[in-house]
């Protein structure tokens, strides 16, 4: 039966009858809590099932489930990652119950990281002694306890390990654990100066300095000691002037080179200059930018570039779905992505997808699939000011989007930063990473006296309006929520975990798919139809054709567990704000009756 179930995709999987009430239906439940892209919803009911059924625990099916997981391609340690992060989001009293299990698979499990797992479990639960115990048993175990200080949840719990990484840095055994001790201090934002300190004169030492530089660049700047930081510039850039010219283009090159940017500002004006001039003799300014998973957004809002002056820009794509980077001229940014939507996947501008042919786009990247990385090196404007930079696929701009500035000295400039302007004039901030929890035990009364004018207002100004129709007015890239509230039988708090989170279940109309052709082409959309002979594929909202991709040519089809709608979409608003928008949804909805 498991082959058979094997067998069949996730749609299809999810239409097999499933029940609670005999074990025959175990194969199933197994099958859709280990399948790689299903929701969340849908691995949350399975694991509850199968304890129901084998009258166990979530902890204890979910460690089995990792157990048999392989980790040697992507998307089983995908698959592992969601299922580790499903453990360790059990409530402490619950996940505690599970103790002897916990610390039976942190000391015997054969794969390193359902070791992990298991101690930064053991910790979150409150007992960091046991789970140091057991690291202090030998080296394996020990890397496995450093590699389990990034999965434990809480920050809180985090910082209390600080004191055993040091130790474990200033007093390493071997080489391997050293490395992952700096590794993992950079999960620990207690102490940043301290942190700073203690890792730079790694640097120096080609052995740690690429787990240094990582761990420093999440040092905040404003913590960096002056002292430090001109002796650390000094080293990085004999550093860049030793590196052979062939080297100067890797990770690690460019996180160093990164590094050596930021801390420019606490060297003397007249050292930067000379700093920047021997930088300026073997390499160009290199700026990293990555687009964050599900939130359809670069990690970096804006940098500074000398005018004039050669510059790089490496886009890494860590979100599942395509993204570009196109540098335009002040104030062009919204007629450049919608213009780039025209053009289409047919080419643009030097033949590229979605970049239109405009005096107004200065620069731009080939829209760069999931995991991987494009460089664009052209010669800032001469002119300065605020050059916004932005993704062209269609309906990324509402929010992927940044600046570019643009300044005559750029050493003045970090001394002094200036925030520029958002380049579509919003003037919102950062309130909150809001959580269903947050909200749910205040919805009753947080409905109470709304105004479904002003929830329309931030239903649009949020970028939900081109999505989702709602009435006669909105996009069609999303479903309508006309009736959502009818769909969801008038549950505001389901509506809600909709808004909040949006990966809890996505509905498989709308699902990623990512296909990789045997040629190695990546095409990554939403599948209209599938058949024995062809899959045809939706690449983007705005495409005037499908594509169709012979089932011959596909090596690989993922489908991807997270929703098109990116998390933290209300981040940036207030609770009285994203009650008065799911008023106005509850408002819209012609089959429902509201309470006052």
């Amino acid at each position: 039966m498991a082959y058979q179930l094997n067998r069949l995709d996730s749609e299809r999987l999810l239409m097999v009858p499933r029940q609670t009430d005999d074990v025959k239906y175990i194969p199933v439940y197994e099958a859709i809590l280990s399948r790689d892209g299903m929701s969340p919803q849908f691995r949350q009911e399975s694991v509850a099932a199968l304890a129901k059924l084998r009258e166990t625990s979530i902890a204890e099916e979910t460690l089995a489930a990792l157990g048999k997981i392989k980790l040697d391609d992507r998307q089983g340690k995908r698959t592992a990652k969601v299922l580790a992060q499903m453990l360790l989001d059990q409530p402490v009293a619950t996940l505690a119950q599970s103790k002897p299990m916990l610390e039976e698979t942190a000391n015997e499990a054969e794969e390193p990281f359902v070791r992990s797992v298991g101690l930064a479990a053991l910790i979150q639960i409150g007992d960091a002694a046991s789970a140091w115990s057991i690291a202090s048993a030998d080296e394996a175990s020990t890397l496995a306890w450093l590699d389990a200080v990034g999965l434990v949840p809480d920050p809180r719990q985090r910082h209390a390990l600080r004191d055993p990484i040091v130790g474990l840095i200033q007093n390493a055994k071997s080489e391997k654990v050293c490395n992952d001790a700096i590794t993992a201090m950079a999960e620990i934002s207690s102490q940043p100066s301290e942190t700073f300190d203690l890792i730079a004169p790694f640097v120096s030492d080609p052995t740690y300095r690429s787990a240094a530089v990582r761990t420093l660049l999440r040092v905040p700047v404003k913590q960096r000691s002056p002292q430090t930081s001109q002796a650390l510039v000094a080293t990085l850039v004999d550093l860049a002037e030793s590196t052979e010219a062939a080297q100067r283009t890797t990770a690690q090159f460019v996180d160093a080179m990164q590094l050596a940017d930021q801390m420019m500002a606490a060297v003397p004006a007249e050292q930067a200059k000379v700093y920047r001039n021997r930088l300026r003799e073997v390499t160009v300014r290199v700026v990293r930018i990555r687009a964050v998973e599900e939130e359809m957004r670069y990690d970096i809002p804006y940098f500074a570039v000398e005018a004039g002056r050669p510059v790089q820009i490496v886009l890494e794509n860590h979100d599942l779905m395509p993204h570009n980077l196109v540098v335009t001229a002040p104030g062009a940014l919204k007629k450049v992505a919608q213009a780039g939507a025209v053009v289409g996947s047919s080419g643009g501008w030097k033949n590229l997808p979605f970049v239109p042919e405009l005096e107004s786009v200065l620069a731009a990247s080939q829209m760069v699939q999931p995991d991987q990385t494009d460089r664009i090196t052209f010669d800032a404007p001469t002119e300065p000011g605020e050059y916004p930079y932005v993704c062209t696929f269609p309906q990324h701009w509402y929010r992927m989007y940044g600046v570019m500035v643009v300044v005559k000295d750029l050493d003045a400039w970090m001394k002094s930063p200036v925030e520029p302007a958002n380049p579509i004039g919003s003037n919102r901030s950062f309130v909150q990473a809001w959580k269903l929890d947050d909200l749910q035990n205040q919805i009753e009364n947080g409905m109470k006296g709304r105004s479904p004018e002003i929830g329309s207002r931030i239903f649009a100004e949020a970028s939900c309006q081109g999505c989702h129709k709602v009435g006669s007015e909105g996009g069609v890239i999303g479903p309508d929520l006309t009736e959502v509230f009818t769909r969801f039988k008038g549950d505001r708090a389901a509506v809600l975990r909709e808004i909040i989170d949006p990966s809890h279940k996505v509905d498989a109309k709308y699902a990623m798919h990512q296909i990789l052709t045997v040629e190695g082409r990546v095409v990554t959309g939403i599948i209209l139809s599938e058949d024995k002979d062809n899959v045809t594929v939706l690449e983007n909202p705005e495409a005037k054709e499908p594509t169709v991709i012979s089932q011959d040519d596909i090596e690989e089809m993922v489908q991807s567990p997270n929703s098109m709608m990116p998390k933290g979409l209300m981040d940036q608003y207030t609770q009285d704000e994203i009650f008065e928008m799911l008023s106005f949804l509850e408002n819209a909805d012609p089959n429902t009756t509201t309470a006052p």
